[in-house]
């Protein structure tokens, strides 16, 4: 083995060491540019690392056991992240980090392409048929070129049409995104694939299992620094409301004892005098 690759398989291998949390990313359509950009969003926060996919491989293999398996997420363009922060704070950093694309013909959309109705910078031209035949409804009002409704031109899925590709570059609308893509990430001995998580559901999923242990706690009674405060209080209701019923002359309760004996009287009163007893 040439002596260069055995300092690549060092450096990896020691940056694997230095580090808390590993991720493998693919770099695939990644230009120049904004791969530059996306380093120094990235600075002091997460290292990438790229070198060949077999000097990876190999650096992996000769590391500790635990994060051999990263090796099966080796394809295509390759590269490694290392970071201190958690495997699934590092995605939403690198998905925060992705730019957005102009669309290339034949490119598989991540998400529906919509255009809105509003005016274009286009003038009346040719432009108005180039953009019907590519599915957008298109107009001239007022000497300038408009688009006519609020329309999705291209499903999730699907593959973008060189008309469209065109015509969206055109409109200066770019569907696609170009970023690094977080394949799995290890970290403390836990190999995660399935870091993709929708923070709002699992707050509200938090949310409503703590409303309901509180509610199943405080129905069966069951004391805790959350609920004894409630449970005293609904004691304490409880017991008031017994007293006034069976009529024990308790402080707390005669006002109420009196005032319940005087409605009854007063009812019995207004019962007796209708029947004119």
């Amino acid at each position: 083995m040439k002596e260069w690759k055995k300092d690549e398989i060092k450096d990896i291998k020691q940056k694997v060491q230095a580090h808390s949390v590993i991720g493998m990313v693919g770099m695939r359509g990644m230009p120049a540019k904004q791969l530059q950009s996306m380093r120094r969003d990235l600075r002091g926060k997460a290292l990438l690392k790229m070198s060949r996919n077999t000097l990876i491989k190999r650096a992996l293999e000769e590391s500790d056991e635990k994060i051999h398996p990263m090796s099966n997420f080796i394809e295509d363009q390759t590269a490694l992240v290392f970071s201190e922060i958690d495997p699934f704070k590092l995605y939403r950093l690198i998905e925060k980090s992705k730019l957005p694309a102009p669309a290339k013909p034949g490119d598989i959309l991540s998400k529906d392409v919509i255009i809105e109705k509003g005016p274009t910078s286009f003038k009346p031209g040719p432009i108005v048929g180039e953009l019907q035949n590519a599915g957008i409804s298109a107009a001239i009002e007022g000497g300038r070129v408009v688009i006519r409704e609020t329309k999705s031109v291209a499903k999730k899925g699907e593959a973008i049409s060189s008309k469209l590709a065109e015509m969206l570059g055109r409109l200066e609308i770019y569907p696609m995104e170009v970023g690094l893509d977080l394949r799995a990430a290890y970290g403390d001995g836990i190999i995660y694939e399935s870091l993709a998580i929708d923070e709002l559901k699992y707050f509200s999923d938090f949310t409503s299992a703590a409303q309901n242990a509180f509610n199943l706690a405080i129905s069966i009674e069951y004391p805790t620094k959350d609920t004894i405060h409630m449970l005293l209080s609904k004691a304490c209701a409880g017991s008031r409301n017994l007293a006034i019923e069976a009529a024990i002359f308790e402080p707390d309760v005669m006002e109420s004892i009196i005032y319940r004996a005087y409605a009854q009287v007063t009812s019995i009163s207004k019962l007796i005098e209708k029947k004119g007893v």
